[in-house]
């Protein structure tokens, strides 16, 4: 029997660099022996932040054009100070983290933070297929010299299907970006 799969959860990681600029970013974060754990592609802003500050923010928010804005260079977000966080104004909760282990990779270091704080903001309001949808596609966008184009535009085709079921006007600006972005890497207008 093989081993269990470590969940997955997509939130938004808000480093800060040497001169206290804040850099928003998505990630895929794990949780492991207690600790968050994100293993941030070479080259990367945030890779480079986090091991410079030793620390971060993760914010969970169900506006998913954070998600889409932080890849499309679509700042659409405030943020805020609170204490030693960046805190995003559509946060549902946060935590402040602190980086305590670093396993270096040449292409994908591992990098392992205790949760100093935590706070809850804002209740769930439940799930969104199409909220779904374009974090999916966000994900795909973020690896786009990593993936082959046919790939993700089957994908798009898929997920389509929940933007048109599902989508709000927050999806849709969302899907939207995403959508903009990758037709001008292939260079159409």
């Amino acid at each position: 029997m093989s081993s269990p799969k470590e969940a997955i959860f997509e939130a938004i990681i808000v480093s800060q660099d040497i001169t206290g600029q804040p850099h928003v970013a998505p990630f895929g974060i794990r949780h492991r022996e207690g600790k968050v754990h994100i293993a941030p592609y070479r080259p990367s802003k945030t890779l480079d932040n986090l091991l410079a500050s030793g620390k971060a923010t993760l914010n969970i928010t169900d506006d998913v054009r954070v998600f889409a804005g932080a890849l499309t260079h679509y700042p659409c977000w405030q943020l805020s100070q609170k204490d030693d966080a960046w805190v995003l104004d559509s946060a549902l909760n946060y935590q402040q983290l602190r980086l305590s282990k670093v396993e270096q990779d040449a292409v994908r270091p591992s990098l392992y933070f205790d949760v100093t704080k935590t706070c809850i903001l804002k209740p769930f309001q439940g799930y969104n297929r199409a909220q779904n949808a374009v974090v999916e596609l966000a994900i795909l966008i973020s690896r786009i010299n990593r993936i082959p184009l046919q790939e993700i535009e089957q994908t798009i085709t898929t997920l389509e299907i929940q933007i048109n079921k599902t989508a709000g006007e927050r999806e849709l600006q969302a899907w939207q970006w995403l959508c903009d972005y990758l037709k001008q890497h292939k260079g159409i207008k």
